[in-house]
């Protein structure tokens, strides 16, 4: 991870780039729910995108990880905590190779000023664009004392956030998981997978 400290707020703000590890590409099995009900993007080979105008969250920490595909294949990843979050024009897109070809998935939610919602929402990233601003960050801390219920292995590197509010968010990960994920105004639309999220 690069973080480049910006001038002026005592609180904390970081705009973060992460830089992307090797990918392995198959297919990518995808769970969608909306309501009160937990959803889990599970891995199977592949990689999704992410974007939203806006994510807004309390309880964040961060730390590095491995997320297991369906085969047992361990890949590793920054995995992010957020104990509740709020996403504007969120987008996630997958794209597949299959015998007839490209087959894409693109799911939207959250827009018109009704952000998408997650609770206890744990992502396994490999890439992370955008404008970023914690408050009351501690970075360097030892992963297995983060300030959220999900930790990281003791004596590994890690940050933690009161927090964090994402501008231009653009995500590249192997898996995404929430308790909740309230998908407002949904729409899934399949494509020639030529369509993604960014």
């Amino acid at each position: 991870m690069k973080f480049r400290k910006l001038a002026g707020s005592h609180a904390g703000r970081i705009v973060l780039a992460a830089v992307p590890v090797a990918v392995v590409s198959t297919l990518l099995m995808t769970g969608v729910a909306q309501g009160a009900v937990p959803v889990s993007f599970a891995v199977s080979g592949s990689q999704f995108q992410i974007s939203a105008s806006k994510l807004d969250g309390t309880g964040f920490s961060q730390y590095a990880g491995v997320a297991p595909d369906t085969a047992g294949k361990q890949h590793q990843v920054a995995i992010a905590n957020i104990k509740s979050a709020t996403l504007a024009d969120l987008c996630q897109s997958v794209v597949t190779d299959t015998p007839l070809g490209k087959v894409g998935m693109l799911i939207t939610a959250g827009g018109g000023g009704n952000p998408a919602s997650a609770s206890d929402l744990q992502i396994g990233m490999t890439d992370l664009a955008g404008d970023s601003e914690f408050h009351n960050i501690r970075i360097g801390v030892d992963a297995s004392t983060v300030n959220t219920a999900a930790k990281g292995s003791p004596g590994d590197f890690a940050q933690d956030a009161d927090t964090v509010t994402i501008t231009h968010l653009q995500q590249t990960a192997w898996s995404t998981q929430a308790s909740v994920f309230t998908l407002t105004g949904m729409h899934v639309q399949l494509t020639d997978g030529s369509k993604g999220c960014f």
